[in-house]
């Protein structure tokens, strides 16, 4: 599992007002597992305490994406 300091290090040292998290489900279903939600709330912690906006966390599917902003699960 990602950790937040190595997914706010880049936006952090690059001054980044906000970012978009995005990664892949090799099987094809972009449905997020409850890891992918978990993660998804330390990352809206750490960009609270950061002040790096997390705009959206996207996940790839086969010919299909899930949004974590789209499904009102952002603040």
């Amino acid at each position: 599992m990602a950790q937040p300091r190595e997914v706010f290090r880049a936006a952090v040292i690059g001054g980044a007002y906000a970012i978009v998290l995005m990664h892949n489900h090799p099987s094809g279903d972009p449905e997020p597992s409850d890891a992918d939600r978990i993660m998804t709330k330390r990352f809206v912690e750490g960009s609270r305490i950061l002040c790096v906006h997390l705009h959206d966390h996207v996940i790839v599917g086969r010919r299909k994406f899930f949004s974590f902003k789209a499904a009102g699960l952002l603040p």
